[in-house]
């Protein structure tokens, strides 16, 4: 049975997330025209997305050497213009050679 706390906690959850996306929304009614603005407001997402992978990715595996060879396979094959798909199979399959050869030596 879903207690009384946890309904109150998913409605403040609930709340606190609608809010944030709400006010900005809210508060800003006419088109942005200053450039810098513009130009910060669209970096920001690829900034959040690689502070919150790149760490992730070089603690993903049992040796930060293994996770560095498939970083740089992932960043050599996304400089050639490959795919995503690609780009994600191709660094995971790097990964795991290099596991399977660390676990050898």
């Amino acid at each position: 049975m879903i207690s009384k706390e946890f309904l109150l906690y998913l409605l403040v959850l609930a709340g606190t997330t609608y809010l944030v996306r709400m006010i900005p929304l809210v508060l800003c009614k006419k088109k942005i025209e200053n450039r810098f603005l513009l130009s910060f407001l669209h970096y920001v997402p690829i900034a959040v997305l690689s502070a919150m992978t790149i760490p992730a990715i070089f603690y993903a595996t049992d040796s930060i050497l293994t996770a560095t060879v498939g970083f740089a396979a992932a960043i050599i094959l996304a400089y050639f213009g490959q795919s995503l798909v690609t780009v994600a199979a191709a660094s995971c399959a790097c990964v795991l050679i290099a596991e399977l050869i660390a676990k050898l030596f």
